[in-house]
């Protein structure tokens, strides 16, 4: 109920101009997505750069249907990476294949990529492309590889635990010798594919992470849990893995208590910074592919408050 809740939400052009006209909707909002234009997501680059913290860039969009949508999300990326080749930033670009076309013509979002990534290899610029539904796993896999067998460098792919084949593909990708985002993954998937059991995810994510660091190259460990951000210290430690190996990614606005400290202890920290006019629909629809992701933000933004102590136990650490 409560998804199909969010879902009509994200398609409520009412609810839209609430949000994007109230106050306090669009102070939430703007907490977790940098805001509507590349000036905005610029302006968060330029201050998290400056907190010693790496950035990715995702001009937000998905599931394009027509050409024309395709051509004029590859142009926002490519004006969004010649941005951040002027301005010197510390910073990479996200995408999604739908975003580019993948639903409309191979051949049509191989040329249309392969725009972007002469724009991008132009300034040296990493591209990583964001893995969507299960659905499109596969098709992204070989697509990636395709890229990668014609000699294209400077991309990666991202890859989520809660799937019961990611630990294949981690051994594909590291095979390759190409750079992975690992994740567990936010889309509503059937059992038939994806653990139902948040333990069983997180035990797939601690497998891979260790795929990842032994025999990975430079792979983001993409998660705002502390267990599995433990984990993967722990290991690294263990395997005498230097912190320069790796690093760990966290989205824009979330768990910031945990983003400065893993600064301060010397680790290297990527923030995925999503900006564009979909913020609404992009955040609403987060919402609905796990319900859990509302009561998630909620939590994260009660830690950081002066309720936050609500939430701490007798020794006085977050929960």
């Amino acid at each position: 109920m409560l998804r199909d809740a969010l879902l009509a939400l994200s398609e409520s052009s009412l609810a839209r101009r609430i949000a994007t006209d109230a106050p306090f909707a669009r102070g939430v909002a703007r907490r977790f997505v940098a805001g509507e234009t590349r000036e905005d997501a610029l302006t968060a680059a330029r201050a998290l750069n400056e907190a010693a913290m790496h950035v990715s860039l995702d001009y937000l969009g998905e599931a394009v249907g027509s050409q024309d949508e395709a051509r004029g999300a590859a142009a926002a990326i490519e004006q969004v990476v010649r941005s951040i080749a002027r301005e010197g930033l510390d910073a990479n670009v996200s995408v999604k294949l739908t975003q580019l076309g993948q639903d409309i013509d191979d051949d049509f979002l191989r040329r249309t990529v392969d725009g972007l990534l002469d724009t991008a290899a132009e300034s040296g610029t990493f591209v990583r492309f964001d893995m969507e539904s299960s659905d499109y796993t596969e098709h992204t896999l070989r697509f990636f590889e395709e890229l990668w067998s014609a000699g294209r460098r400077g991309i990666g792919v991202v890859l989520q635990s809660y799937l019961y084949r990611t630990e294949e593909d981690v051994a594909r990708a590291n095979e390759l010798g190409a750079r992975v985002r690992l994740c567990k993954g936010a889309y509503k998937e059937p059992e038939r594919v994806a653990y139902p059991d948040k333990a069983d995810v997180d035990a797939s994510f601690v497998r891979c992470m260790r795929m990842l660091l032994a025999d990975g190259v430079y792979p983001g460990i993409a998660t705002h849990d502390e267990a599995m951000i433990e984990a993967t210290k722990d290991f690294a430690r263990e395997q005498g893995i230097d912190r320069d190996r790796f690093e760990f990614q966290m989205l824009y606005g979330v768990r910031r208590d945990v983003q400065k400290r893993l600064v301060g202890e010397g680790y290297h920290l990527r923030i995925y910074v999503p900006f564009g006019e979909a913020w609404y629909p992009y955040f609403m629809r987060r919402m609905a592919e796990r319900p859990a992701n509302l009561f998630f933000v909620m939590d994260s933004v009660i830690r950081e408050s002066p309720l936050g102590f609500l939430r701490r136990d007798g020794r006085g650490a977050a929960r």
